[in-house]
């Protein structure tokens, strides 16, 4: 898989405040690359250097193993750092003529195309002071596709969207990625991106925490998941089971921690049977991203 963006030590600070602190990770084509953290983590620093609107005080970063940054090279790229000033009197289609106009990014044959990605093409002539939260939102993103880029950079996408607007972005999110065109985007909302999200990215105060594959980013420890009708009995059988590093009651089930990579649900079945324990419950549970954030965090 070729590496669409590639981050080498990038800094930056404002005075005495460290925004970012040496960040290396790379994106891989085609992926739906997420960067989280808290507020002030430096999200919205790393993409504005990245979109050169921002220049790091030390690092470099590359578009497609380009490092100088050609014209051509930016043109296959479309973002979205914030809602751009639509004129709340005119329609989808004249505020996208506008923006093609000023940005020159693709054609007026473009607009059509784009508004019937975001799914806006029933109300292209509607004004846009009629539009949801999320159809605004849509109509920014059909505003940064203009061009047809290989890459979309998006900060905080779904901010301020009711649940109904949310899943609105996620499913178009999804569709773009399965269009080819390679997605990063800035986001706090954990739940969200790790239903769209390949890749991960976690920043605390400007240090980087990790980067990688989702499923390889939460897996650093196996977790088996057990109920039955005795959770008391079943804690306390399990307290010296080999493998086990911590064990904990979580509601109506028992969770076993076992090192990555180690954890047999054969074995643990076979042992509750030799104790004498039905389990009316057993299986392997991921660590969400959430949980994996607040650790990682401290939050």
């Amino acid at each position: 898989m070729d590496t669409i963006l590639s981050l080498n030590n990038i800094s930056k600070h404002y005075g005495t405040v460290n925004a970012l602190n040496n960040v290396s990770f790379e994106v891989p084509e085609g992926s739906v690359f997420g960067i989280l953290g808290p507020n002030g983590s430096g999200k919205t620093t790393m993409l504005s250097i990245v979109l050169d609107i921002l220049k790091p005080n030390a690092g470099s970063f590359s578009w497609f193993g380009e490092y100088d940054g050609s014209p051509d090279s930016r043109k296959k790229i479309g973002s979205l750092l914030e809602t751009p000033n639509f004129y709340h009197y005119l329609s989808a289609v004249d505020n996208l003529n506008i923006t093609q106009a000023i940005s020159g990014r693709g054609t007026k044959k473009d607009i059509d195309e784009v508004l019937e990605i975001v799914n806006l093409t029933q109300r292209k002539k509607s004004k846009f002071s009629t539009y949801s939260l999320g159809m605004k939102q849509r109509l920014a993103i059909a505003a940064a596709l203009l061009g047809t880029p290989k890459v979309l950079v998006l900060d905080e996408p779904a901010n301020g969207l009711d649940p109904e607007g949310i899943a609105e972005i996620r499913k178009l999110i999804k569709q773009l990625a399965e269009r080819g065109v390679t997605i990063i985007m800035a986001s706090h909302l954990l739940d969200e991106v790790e239903k769209v999200c390949t890749h991960v990215a976690i920043l605390k105060k400007g240090t980087l925490l990790t980067a990688g594959d989702v499923d390889e980013v939460l897996v650093n420890e196996d977790i088996i998941e057990i109920a039955s009708s005795n959770l008391e009995t079943l804690q306390a059988v399990f307290q010296n089971f080999n493998g086990v590093t911590n064990l904990k009651l979580d509601g109506k089930t028992v969770h076993l921690f076992f090192p990555a990579g180690t954890a047999n649900l054969e074995e643990v079945n076979r042992f509750c049977f030799q104790q004498g324990i039905t389990l009316n419950h057993l299986t392997i549970k991921r660590k969400s991203l959430e949980t994996k954030f607040f650790e990682l965090t401290n939050n």
